[in-house]
């Protein structure tokens, strides 16, 4: 877990505003389902498998998978600058995430993706490097980094115990 306690208490803010402006339906499903920031932090470490849904030029919708990392209580995730993915992004950057696990975890997010100047962050380019490996990429030409700043999202969870390994209070490892 990389979140600072104000990021943790920003990512609550937003779980919190974003379920209480849901539709009855997904509070009917989420609202007695659902975990705090500081728990979603510590189930969403290493790569997630993210289905990114971004939007064509002519209004049509496309989804593809992304490896995402969930780091300072937002995501980010990466593609080749030729991917179609990348153009829809670059020229229309809203774009929506979930990840998936079974019955056990669902994470929706929407929001707005910024593309992320890897040279600006020796931080998050030393984890990628640390997770990938230094010689995965040629880092500065075969991939695009972007962050996704939510304006909404939500998490159905209805049994931390099963996402998290030992008591759910305990963390990994325990």
């Amino acid at each position: 877990m990389r979140e600072t306690p104000e990021e943790l208490a920003e990512l609550q803010r937003l779980l919190d505003v974003s379920l209480s402006g849901s539709t009855a339906h997904l509070k009917s499903i989420v609202a007695e389902r659902t975990i705090t920031a500081e728990q979603l932090a510590r189930v969403l470490t290493g790569m997630c498998t993210l289905a990114l849904s971004t939007v064509t030029a002519k209004g049509e919708p496309r989804i593809s998978a992304v490896d995402g990392h969930f780091l300072h209580g937002v995501w980010i995730f990466g593609t080749a600058p030729a991917a179609a993915k990348a153009r829809h992004l670059a020229a229309r950057p809203a774009a929506s995430v979930a990840d998936l696990r079974g019955e056990e975890l669902g994470v929706f997010t929407h929001g707005t993706v910024a593309t992320l100047d890897m040279a600006a962050g020796p931080e998050l380019l030393a984890y990628l490097k640390g997770f990938y490996g230094d010689d995965a990429f040629d880092w500065a030409n075969e991939v695009v980094y972007y962050r996704l700043r939510p304006h909404w999202m939500t998490v159905y969870a209805p049994d931390l115990d099963k996402l998290l390994p030992g008591p759910a209070g305990a963390g990994p490892g325990a």
